[in-house]
């Protein structure tokens, strides 16, 4: 990643207890939120919740994820979900050989259970047989959000708001009010970069929150920078909105116009389908003038809201 901060407006410029098993808890979406809590939440709004203590005993104790038929057991009752049980060898509880014996009558009163969503906590309030809270929860509009960082992998979640302050706090990525902007990004000896990521940027507009990035790659041979806008949001409300960006000079210009994309799709999910202004780096260095020995490229950029 290029070095440095971002920079608005031509202010400044942008530069570039299972460990015996071997397998760790795979709920990790809470893990670096603030907002951990159970999500067997009785007395659910829509619904009747269910015994904290049923749900303990659907709590699989190794990955401490609930666990959905087929349920095993060892000899001994103990209990353990289907992922695990292809994984161990002996009870974690009893260390006695697994065999291949399902817990029927767990799997019954895990079939009859109704549940609230495990995103309750995120302003869910629906209620699920066993089976389809599973499904639900894959795709629930309330689920956490992966930190938009792209200049490292952050294993962060969490609602806007707390990603908000944790990009500000702990990636001191600049936050900047407004609906327009006129970025400028700088890197010496480019032709010495092939891979690159600089600093993310986010815009507070429109009561929401937009964040740019600015990479830099190969497309097939060819050396390029990709600009492009992600909103942190669900994607049918990033779908309220558009954007364009801009880069020239010389008397020449590239534009581009598109919709932002949600953070659910990743940074290289997005990278990847191309969906952002693409220069090649030829060009780009074009726009930079000199000696074309160092990017010094302008995009300006607006963003505004469709009407409903």
């Amino acid at each position: 990643m290029a070095p440095g901060g971002s920079n608005y407006q031509d202010i400044g410029d942008s530069r570039s207890a299972y460990a015996d098993y071997g397998i760790a808890p795979e709920s990790a979406e809470f893990k670096n939120s603030p907002f951990r809590k159970s999500a067997a939440v009785s007395g659910a709004k829509h619904g009747t919740g269910s015994n904290s203590a049923v749900h303990e005993l659907l709590e699989c104790p190794v990955c401490m994820n609930p666990m959905y038929p087929p349920i095993h057991q060892c000899p001994n009752g103990h209990t353990l979900c289907v992922k695990c049980k292809s994984k161990v060898h002996v009870c974690p509880i009893c260390r006695h050989e697994l065999g291949n014996i399902r817990c029927l009558a767990l799997e019954k009163i895990a079939e009859s259970l109704e549940l609230p969503c495990r995103y309750q906590i995120y302003g869910c309030q629906d209620i699920f047989t066993y089976h389809t809270r599973l499904r639900h929860e894959q795709n629930c509009r309330f689920r956490p959000y992966n930190c938009p960082y792209a200049g490292s992998e952050c294993a962060v979640t969490g609602d806007i708001q707390y990603l908000v302050a944790h990009l500000k706090d702990d990636h001191k990525v600049d936050m900047h009010d407004g609906c327009t902007f006129n970025h400028r990004y700088v890197k010496s000896n480019p032709q010495e970069v092939e891979n690159a990521t600089w600093m993310l940027t986010v815009f507070n507009c429109f009561g929401h929150q937009f964040c740019l990035h600015f990479e830099a790659f190969n497309l097939g041979l060819a050396p390029v920078y990709m600009a492009f806008l992600r909103f942190m949001g669900d994607d049918d409300d990033a779908k309220r909105f558009s954007y364009s960006l801009e880069v020239g000079g010389f008397g020449r210009k590239l534009t581009w116009q598109g919709v932002p994309r949600s953070i659910r799709d990743s940074h290289k999910t997005v990278r990847d389908s191309l969906d952002g202004l693409i220069i090649q780096r030829s060009m780009a260095l074009f726009f930079s003038g000199g000696d074309r020995k160092e990017l010094k490229l302008k995009v300006a950029g607006r963003i505004w809201r469709e009407p409903l």
